[in-house]
């Protein structure tokens, strides 16, 4: 943990101003106008490439260019099987089509289904995957083989991904962003079974960050297809929408299947990138 300390510390000393402060900006609606409204926006900005301007700091400062460059040489690995991008791309999807047969057996009617998020999946993907450097280049590219080093595979995606939830807290209370007003608890458990399943991947590919960026790109764009928002409320609520709380059963799940197979390769010795 102390070798990615200096990450975490920086990362949320840049991300969580950032994001209170458009969280205070979107409290007082009174007060937008198309100047704060930029200022918002750009502080959101700053704020998700937190991770990457942390990332590259630190990495610049120990290693200089040449650790700068073996970081971004992470993104473009050759000989990676193709059955790993099917991973990536369709994880999600196949925990959504789980979540869309046992909406049905339990209530009896199909969940809402947003044709148009599927119809964009494929061209949001290819433009949003390079977008998710700003956090990967961080949580998997920085902080997660330091982790890796003292924890072992299993243990750090569990840890990696409490943090990874804790760090979006803010955006909570953002009006207009997709998590205003959902159950922040839940959410971070979602989070932390992802990062078990993203963990397993990264464990699977050399510590691949273009698989990465793109499994982490198909979990966005996969969200909208079963809309899961709930009434709002308080972000500390434990309630959920019946799609997000089947949703995050079977995301766990596979957590604990792929927690066992990594405890497994953590045993057998097997190396980290």
């Amino acid at each position: 943990m102390r070798k990615a300390l200096p990450f975490f510390v920086l990362t949320f000393a840049i991300t969580w101003p950032c994001f209170f402060g458009a969280a205070e900006l979107s409290l007082q609606p009174e007060t937008l106008n198309s100047w704060t409204r930029a200022i918002r926006l750009s502080l959101l900005l700053v704020g998700t490439f937190a991770p990457a301007i942390a990332s590259l700091s630190l990495t610049f400062y120990k290693s200089g260019s040449t650790g700068l460059s073996k970081l971004f040489g992470r993104i473009l690995q050759p000989d990676i099987e193709l059955r790993w991008y099917a991973f990536a791309v369709g994880f999600m999807a196949v925990i959504k089509i789980g979540v869309l047969f046992i909406h049905r057996a339990a209530f009896g009617t199909w969940p809402q289904i947003s044709y148009a998020a599927i119809a964009a999946f494929l061209p949001a993907l290819m433009i949003s995957t390079p977008i998710q450097s700003g956090e990967e280049l961080g949580w998997r590219g920085y902080a997660l083989p330091r982790l890796v080093e003292d924890l072992g595979f299993a243990r750090a995606s569990v840890l990696l991904g409490l943090i990874w939830g804790i760090w979006h807290m803010p955006l909570f209370f953002v009006a207009g962003m997709d998590h205003f007003g959902q159950s922040f608890p839940l959410f971070a458990l979602g989070t932390t079974a992802l990062s078990v399943a993203m963990t397993f991947l990264y464990s699977r590919t050399e510590g691949s960050l273009l698989l990465m960026m793109l499994m982490h790109s198909a979990v966005n764009q996969t969200v909208g297809i079963l809309p899961q928002r709930g009434p709002e409320g308080s972000p500390f609520t434990l309630s959920g929408s019946p799609v997000m709380l089947l949703t995050l059963g079977l995301l766990w799940i596979a957590a604990a299947y792929f927690l066992v197979r990594m405890q497994q390769r953590s045993s057998a010795g097997r190396s980290t990138p």
